[in-house]
């Protein structure tokens, strides 16, 4: 048995944590070549008691497209992949840009929803996250196709909440929780957040928002991840909260969305794009053993 070390670091955005691995030198892409189950080795480095603990493995690599400045991929803690994250992509534009890999402070970083472009000021990372979403076929929700879903009335197992869905390249129901007699700070969100996640509206299941709004320009907010759980921070959640607010008539376009992380600014444009801002961090750096023979993680060190 041969051990290959591959090398990773631990980044966050607000707390959102993620295991960033570079593929674009050639040790660490021999590396991960090694690994023969991808789901199953994202699973067990993102367990908090046995791994290195993860909200997800962030792969950045080289771009498809050569204009662009990298691709990423994101595996949730059950091995299912995320097609877009907004404090992912601000750890990765952090990522490329420490590594000597961004050409300037704008970046273009391919992901399975598009290329989103980073413009970087500082400790702050501006991303375009492009268009939402509203309409039932593109979130994807099923139900009258062209139609959208905003304050409508879904049905759980003891009760019947009111969601509005909003897709920013990944599928999000945001509930408001004043129309719902729900404590934000005191209440469980795991019961509801899984079972709104995994409801059958939604073909591909949903990550679940539970939304107070504390004035015209701003919110507060926690997030219940599809495949992952409550996390501290949620990029496409906060834009999604933020669209589904405008929606309603609640709030103005430019908002602060207070989550359990920090804070996140959000602005709707009137061009239609959804523009997010916020920190990106980097904890550590690190080593992975990984056995050439079964791709199994043999030891991590930092």
């Amino acid at each position: 048995m041969v051990e290959v070390m591959l090398k990773f670091v631990k980044m966050h955005g607000l707390g959102n944590d993620y295991i960033v691995i570079g593929l674009f030198d050639r040790s660490n892409s021999k590396a991960f070549g090694a690994i023969g189950d991808l789901p199953g080795f994202a699973k067990r480095l993102c367990d908090r008691h046995f791994g290195i603990g993860a909200d997800g493995l962030l792969l950045v690599m080289p771009p498809v497209a050569g204009k662009n400045s990298g691709r990423i991929r994101i595996i949730n803690p059950d091995g299912t992949e995320a097609e877009m994250c907004g404090n992912g992509i601000r750890c990765a534009a952090k990522f490329l840009l420490d590594s000597g890999l961004g050409a300037g402070k704008v970046l273009g970083i391919e992901t399975l929803s598009g290329v989103k472009h980073v413009v970087a000021d500082g400790r702050l990372y501006r991303v375009d996250m492009g268009e939402p979403r509203l309409e039932r076929r593109e979130i994807p929700m099923n139900g009258n196709g062209s139609a959208r879903a905003v304050r409508e009335p879904l049905q759980l197992k003891y009760r019947k909440v009111m969601i509005t869905a909003v897709s920013m390249g990944n599928p999000h129901a945001v509930v408001f929780v004043d129309d719902n007699r729900i404590d934000l700070d005191a209440f469980d969100i795991e019961e509801m957040g899984r079972e709104i996640e995994c409801n059958p509206v939604f073909p591909r299941r949903a990550n679940v928002e539970f939304v107070r709004v504390a004035n015209r320009g701003e919110i507060e907010m926690r997030v219940w991840e599809r495949g992952v759980g409550e996390t501290l921070a949620c990029g496409t959640g906060s834009c999604a909260s933020v669209v589904a607010c405008v929606l309603n008539e609640l709030t103005e376009r430019k908002v602060r969305v207070r989550l359990r992380g920090g804070d996140l600014t959000v602005e709707w444009a009137r061009d239609n794009h959804v523009f997010l801002t916020g920190p990106a961090t980097s904890a550590f750096n690190g080593w992975i053993g990984i056995s050439q023979v079964d791709g199994k993680t043999l030891n991590t060190t930092s």
